[in-house]
């Protein structure tokens, strides 16, 4: 009789935490969301005017192309392409701000629904890491923004996470997210860090760090695989350029601006190099690398130059052709 009763109590008591909880039940319940297998006509329409609009640097149509692409995903909400499409987009309208004569404070929306997209991108496509490097860079930039320390961190370690599942592209990503931060902070120090150890991972040896002379890997360069990230593709039509251009921003702004001046040469000898819309750039960068230390570090009294990641061309550097 006893068992009955204890049977009965347990019985009731898990029905009652049943219905207690039965929001947060019927959420895990729910059927989890599917990525389509077959892509649509205006998707792939869309895709067309995105890396048009992309490859050629036209910041101003980039409303264009994001009427498309969320038309596309309004249409078929289970595209992981459309969707990672659109978080760049917003991406590069926030990245590139400073191609703007006066920069709204409702700019910053352009992050949050940047990662969202790309939330929905890694949510269908777990199996890109370069989804989830985006997705972890907003993440720590979102908390950043409201001063929200827990998201913060989950956005590092989302980071991380991503460093693990591709370390020859989520390196850069990683690092070039810290590379905003104080010279003098942990995290750009480790972002700069990871610059160093993207080079290593490959060419899978260690680079020289006093004499980071690239030119005896170059024979490396390869359209396959992971380490097809490490040189130029149909993407990022100058990836080798734009990260040695970083790359070098960072030395500067670590103070060390006579590695960095090695580093920024690098660049150079891309194949590619003769049709970088931004050469001259980095040619100035090397001729200042010296007097860019304090502007790097937006020293009174000094040049309004920017630093990569917050310069007019954030995204354009490794993508316009």
């Amino acid at each position: 009789m006893n068992r009955i009763i204890v049977s009965i109590a347990l019985a009731l008591a898990v029905v009652a935490a049943g219905w207690a909880n039965r929001n947060h039940i019927a959420v895990w319940l729910a059927p989890a969301k599917k990525a389509t297998s077959i892509r649509g006509d205006a998707a792939i329409k869309a895709d067309e005017l995105f890396w048009q609009t992309f490859h050629s640097g036209a910041y101003d149509d980039i409303q264009r192309g994001l009427e498309a692409l969320t038309a596309a995903y309004l249409e078929t909400p289970t595209d992981a392409v459309t969707a990672a499409h659109i978080a760049w987009l917003h991406n590069w309208r926030m990245a590139e701000r400073a191609r703007l004569s006066a920069i709204p404070a409702t700019i910053t929306d352009e992050m949050i629904l940047a990662r969202r997209y790309f939330e929905e991108a890694v949510k269908l496509n777990s199996s890109d890491a370069r989804y989830l490097g985006f997705l972890a860079g907003h993440t720590l930039a979102e908390g950043t923004l409201h001063k929200d320390d827990r998201l913060v961190r989950r956005g590092y370690y989302m980071l991380l996470d991503a460093i693990d599942a591709w370390p020859e592209f989520n390196l850069f990503t990683a690092g070039y997210v810290m590379s905003r931060l104080p010279a003098d902070s942990p995290r750009f120090k480790e972002g700069l860090a990871w610059q160093w150890q993207n080079l290593d991972v490959c060419v899978q040896a260690r680079i020289d760090r006093a004499n980071p002379d690239y030119a005896k890997y170059m024979t490396l360069e390869t359209k396959e695989g992971v380490k097809r990230v490490c040189w130029n593709s149909w993407i990022a039509p100058h990836n080798f350029e734009g990260f040695f251009l970083n790359m070098g921003d960072m030395l500067v702004k670590s103070g060390d601006w006579q590695t960095a001046q090695r580093i920024y040469a690098n660049a150079t000898l891309s194949q590619d190099y003769a049709t970088w819309p931004f050469a001259k750039v980095l040619e100035a960068r090397i001729a200042r690398a010296q007097e860019n230390v304090a502007a790097f570090n937006g020293a009174p009294d000094t040049p309004a130059r920017p630093i990569m990641i917050n310069s007019a061309f954030a995204c354009a550097a490794c993508h316009q052709k």
